[in-house]
């Protein structure tokens, strides 16, 4: 992504808004939600509309647009990657760029649980819409639910993910639900913590499962954890394993997710820091070794 690059995508913003919409229209749909192999591996990049922008030790890595989005259509070429995640602004970015061509895109709907903020468990739906989804050609929706038991703010968070995960049904399309029992770790000004032991994912999972009036579309995206045949076991939703942080060594995480993607029910990755934003800073070898792993 060149100065130039950049400044034509803002001119296309300013003078032609329409172009968006044109560009969703002329969109090559993929073929199915999966690759060939019925494998999965979906790009994601939602994090800034969160205010989360660490990736390993640089603070404020996905703040640069052109470097995300140039690190985006690099993954997005690869062999093998066959979707992405993201919100509208980094979506339509992409659409412009002609980058998402053939491949399954799922749009971010709850960025409103601020990364540190103390209302963070009470994740408001601030990005797309069943509707707004449906109406770009879009093949899902993904929502990220915290459970703290001990923030009664909680529950509101879980009754407007069940009603989406409806609304996307309705529609046809995928609801991908990113579930964690979570809590704050020394108080109410600390930021909230995720427990990733295989007894709360598995009890995260199977609350996931049961939202809304149909699970007939809806995908479990949950951390790789010790014994994910566990919980795996715990439903027969088709499942996506997250990447999470930038893993200090790459190698154990590949490992990790390798075992992870061992159950019948797991049917890919949804990888986002790790795989943009490397140790060495090679996208493309990162994403090649995801896509061995499938």
């Amino acid at each position: 992504m060149t100065r130039e690059g950049l400044r034509e995508l803002t001119r296309a913003r300013l003078y032609r808004p329409a172009a968006i919409t044109e560009a969703a229209d002329g969109r090559r749909r993929p073929t199915g939600p999966v690759g060939p192999s019925g494998r999965a591996l979906i790009i994601a990049a939602d994090h800034p509309a969160r205010g989360s922008l660490r990736a390993g030790e640089r603070s404020l890595a996905m703040a640069d647009r052109a470097d995300l989005l140039s690190r985006l259509c690099t993954a997005l070429a690869r062999p093998g990657v066959t979707g992405v995640l993201g919100t509208a602004d980094v979506l339509e970015d992409l659409l412009l760029l002609g980058a998402l061509d053939g491949k399954v895109v799922f749009g971010s709907m709850n960025r409103g649980g601020l990364a540190g903020a103390s209302f963070e468990v009470d994740d408001r739906f601030t990005g797309y819409t069943a509707h707004g989804l449906a109406r770009s050609g879009f093949e899902g929706g993904k929502m990220l639910l915290r459970l703290d038991y001990a923030d009664d703010r909680t529950a509101r968070t879980l009754e407007h993910c069940a009603r989406a995960v409806a609304d996307l049904a309705d529609n046809g399309l995928v609801a991908m639900v990113e579930p964690f029992v979570a809590r704050r770790a020394d108080g109410p000004r600390e930021g909230l913590r995720n427990d990733l032991s295989t007894e709360s994912v598995t009890r995260a999972a199977t609350i996931a499962a049961g939202l809304g009036s149909s699970s007939a579309h809806t995908w479990l995206k949950l951390p790789a954890v010790e014994d994910m045949e566990r919980v795996a076991a715990a439903t027969t939703l088709p499942t996506v394993i997250l990447g999470g942080e930038v893993a200090a060594d790459p190698d154990a995480a590949y490992a990790r997710w390798a075992k992870a993607l061992e159950p019948p029910t797991v049917i890919g990755l949804a990888v986002g820091r790790s795989l943009l934003y490397p140790a060495d800073d090679d996208v493309e070898a990162a994403v090649d070794t995801a896509v061995g792993l499938l």
